[in-house]
């Protein structure tokens, strides 16, 4: 394996870093108090990658079994307990943790732990997965084939 090509050509770099405080405000609230933080859009990063910071509450929540066709995941556990289904076995998950999920695998994710949970997401490349958690809020009223066009839009395949 060996670098990719250059994608910057000047001589002395540039002050282009970006911050964010840990205290900052999420980008999105789910109904059930869940929250997601968008530390860096595929946007952001010229669609190398997407991170994203997962809070969740103590409910049960997560995505059912699925898969992506053009995009990998990994997880790393910030807090709590979470539940990520490995295509084969639910694995308790703690902080520290890491998990990756490459193209085609099959995975889930759920908080059953009856406290607090948090995690980071990484998509690569950087798709724009802030349409698809966005679009989530707006399912209810969809027809069937309106979902399922929604889920093929955004590169989720359930099982």
């Amino acid at each position: 394996m060996t670098y990719p090509p250059p994608t910057y050509d000047g001589d002395a770099g540039e002050p282009r870093a970006t911050y964010r405080s840990p205290d900052a405000v999420p980008e999105l609230t789910y109904p059930s108090g869940n929250t997601v933080h968008y530390l860096a859009t595929g946007a952001s990063t010229n669609g190398q990658f997407g991170l994203y910071r997962w809070e969740m509450g103590p409910e049960p929540s997560g995505p059912a079994a699925h898969f992506h066709r053009s995009i990998s995941e990994s997880f790393f556990i910030l807090s709590g307990t979470v539940r990520i289904y490995d295509g084969r076995r639910w694995i308790d998950t703690t902080p520290g943790d890491f998990v990756h999920v490459p193209e085609g695998g099959v995975h889930a994710f759920r908080n059953e732990s009856g406290a607090p949970a948090s995690m980071l997401l990484h998509f690569a490349p950087g798709a724009p997965r802030e349409g698809y958690f966005e679009g989530l809020l707006t399912l209810a009223g969809k027809s069937d084939e309106e979902r399922a066009e929604f889920f093929r839009e955004h590169d989720t395949y359930w099982l």
